[in-house]
C-alpha cells in the first residue's frame, strides 16, 4: 500500500474500515491510497437510485470477494473468497425478483457481466448495499474492484489499483466508509 500518513482525526474508528473521499482518496490504517468513484460523485444514501453513476455515501461491509482464478491466485482477506466463471452475472434490473444479486449467466433481464475481458473485474468486492433488504430502483452491484490505470470514474462503485486491493484485502479490509 501506499505510505502517504493521512492526519489520525481522518482515521475511523473501526480500524478493519476505509475511508473514502469525493475527491478519490481512500485512507485505511494510516495510509491514504488512490480511488476511483462513481461518474455521478458521491450521493447520499437516500439520493440513491439505479443507474445514475453516483457512489453512495454510506458505510458498506465487505461480504466477499469474487475473483478470476485464471488471472492471479485468490486474495488472502477476512471475508469469504470464491472464483467467478464465465457464467456468473449480477442483477441490475429493479424489476426482476433476482436484483441485485448474482445470477448465472445467460439470463433473461438486465445483468452486470461479472467475467470480464478487462482487468476490472479480476477480483471484485461485493460491498453491502442495498442488499438487506433489498429495495427496488435503490442500486445495485456497488463493488470494490480494480481500476483502470487512468482511474477514471466507475459506475458508482470503489475501485482501487491491483496493488492496492490485495494489499488492503490482506491487512484485513472488512469495508468501506464513503463520506461526503
Amino acid at each position: 500500500m501506499g505510505e502517504t500518513p493521512y492526519p489520525a482525526r481522518m482515521i475511523p474508528p473501526d480500524p478493519t474500515f476505509a475511508l473514502a473521499f469525493p475527491d478519490g482518496r481512500l485512507v485505511f490504517q494510516g495510509r491514504t491510497l488512490r480511488c476511483a468513484l462513481g461518474k455521478g460523485g458521491v450521493k447520499p444514501a437516500v439520493e440513491k437510485r439505479e443507474g445514475d453513476g453516483a457512489t453512495p455515501i454510506a458505510r458498506m461491509a465487505l461480504r466477499r470477494v469474487f475473483f478470476r482464478a485464471d488471472r492471479g491466485p485468490a486474495p488472502r482477506c477476512a471475508v469469504p473468497v470464491e472464483p467467478i466463471a464465465p457464467a456468473d452475472g449480477w442483477c441490475d434490473d429493479p424489476g426482476h425478483r433476482a436484483y441485485n444479486r448474482p445470477v448465472r449467466l445467460p439470463f433473461d433481464a438486465s445483468h452486470e457481466r461479472l467475467w470480464r475481458d478487462d482487468a476490472v473485474y479480476d477480483v471484485i468486492g461485493v460491498l453491502g448495499w442495498n442488499d438487506d433488504p433489498v429495495e427496488r430502483g435503490r442500486g445495485s452491484a456497488i463493488f470494490l474492484h480494480l481500476a483502470r490505470e487512468d482511474f477514471r470514474p466507475t459506475e458508482g462503485c470503489v475501485a482501487l489499483a491491483p496493488r492496492d486491493l490485495r494489499a488492503v484485502l490482506e491487512a484485513g479490509l472488512r469495508g468501506i466508509e464513503v463520506v461526503g
